[in-house]
């Protein structure tokens, strides 16, 4: 079987980047004419001058925390699509509240040479347990399988012992979701007795893999490679079996910038990610992750020559991920509107026993059961992922102006 997806992965960096910078003006240019945001945000940019790195390094970047206010004056895309929204397949809604759209172009995120790379063939069966429901990922990681010529079941989140019937049953080889729900599932079956041992690959992303549990699953006999994307961009880099760094996907151009600046920063300095896709329906220029990370100098030992990127090394700004689900300062606020007469509200988000642990931190001059019960069910219903709450007295939390604080160490 083929070891590279095709030969885009290994053609030379210069002709590589000839290719780049030969569709970048054509892409500007689409996105100009087509889709009434950039026709705005672009309007003194001529598409037929950004033929360089340089040339692109000039242009505004549009970063992910604006798509929520830039989309609630002209909802629900706002005016970022460059296709009528009859054109989409499915809309997406992610939490913030942030839309996105996909279509019936194959492989529309771009995951199948991702998951090539991860050991994923035609034929096989794999178990993707990712969301469903309202978010992207599921479908998202669907579509890719699909067109990678797999065959799918679609898991989902919850129902562990109903999951682990179904694993047992249908003997799936791939794995695909977040490394947490990978080692629940391997806990409760050996809890169980339940087999799971066709999983022979498993293709991670939507959360950190600290080394630890990476190795827990090669132990149990199984391959581990990471993803690294978003439901606006598709994949923007993945671990091929080298596992070095992450090598960026065929489909975009990466830049790495000082946070706050659209201005790039030398190999090696850690920076925010920003992406240009080439997606025709969805064309992002210069798009601003809020993900900070760093070039990889040299060539993957695994044959890809494309540039490598370090992968996820935090946030640029403070709003962080949890179990999969990107969390704001503005939720929190959000949650504080809800219940009057708090003072400050400080998330703390942890990593304990190989999971995260989110934590609100709550200044309240009358704390009751009532009002913790209440507030759980408020953090559940907008940050979409759940967490506890734990009171404190009034003045007692820093001033320092911080809303979320992720206190997450890897080991």
């Amino acid at each position: 079987m083929a070891k590279h997806y095709d030969t885009l992965e290994t053609r030379t960096p210069e002709e590589r980047e000839k290719a780049l910078m030969q569709a970048l003006p054509q892409q500007v240019a689409h996105a100009k004419a087509n889709a009434p945001f950039f026709s705005h945000w672009l309007k003194d940019v001529d598409p037929a001058s950004v033929t360089s790195r340089a040339a692109l390094a000039k242009l505004p970047v549009l970063r992910k925390s604006m798509l929520g206010e830039v989309q609630k004056k002209d909802p629900p895309m706002g005016g970022l699509i460059a296709v009528p929204l009859s054109k989409a397949r499915h809309i997406f809604m992610s939490p913030g509240p942030i839309f996105e759209i996909d279509t019936d172009d194959p492989d529309y995120f771009r995951g199948a040479r991702a998951m090539h790379a991860a050991g994923f063939r035609p034929g096989d069966v794999v178990y993707n347990t990712f969301s469903y429901h309202l978010t992207p990922a599921g479908i998202m990681m669907e579509s890719s399988l699909k067109a990678l010529g797999c065959v799918i079941v679609p898991g989902g989140v919850g129902n562990t012992e109903l999951q682990l019937d179904a694993i047992a049953a249908i003997k799936p080889k791939g794995y695909v979701g977040t490394p947490s729900f990978l080692k629940i599932l391997i806990e409760k079956a050996a809890e169980l007795g339940k087999d799971i041992s066709s999983i022979r690959h498993a293709f991670v992303g939507a959360e950190a893999l600290p080394p630890s549990l990476r190795q827990m699953f090669v132990d149990k006999g199984m391959t581990c490679q990471q993803s690294y994307g978003t439901a606006d961009l598709g994949t923007i880099a993945y671990e091929s079996e080298a596992i070095q760094g992450m090598t960026v996907d065929e489909g975009v151009i990466v830049e790495i910038v000082r946070p706050g600046t659209g201005d790039p920063v030398p190999d090696g300095d850690v920076g925010e990610v920003v992406v240009t896709t080439f997606n025709r329906a969805y064309p992002l220029i210069r798009f601003g992750t809020g993900d900070m990370s760093a070039v990889l100098a040299g060539p993957s030992p695994c044959g890809r020559t494309n540039m490598r990127i370090k992968g996820w090394m935090g946030r640029a700004d403070q709003r962080t991920k949890v179990r999969g689900m990107f969390v704001d300062p503005e939720q929190i606020a959000e949650i504080a509107k809800k219940h009057p007469g708090l003072g400050r509200l400080r998330l703390v988000i942890d990593w304990v026993n190989q999971a995260d642990i989110m934590t609100l931190r709550v200044e309240a001059a009358a704390p009751s059961s009532d009002l913790e019960k209440a507030m759980t069910d408020t953090i559940r219903t907008v940050c979409k992922v759940g967490g506890k709450v734990e009171f404190a007295a009034v003045g007692s939390l820093p001033n320092d102006g911080k809303v979320i604080d992720d206190i997450r160490k890897y080991t």
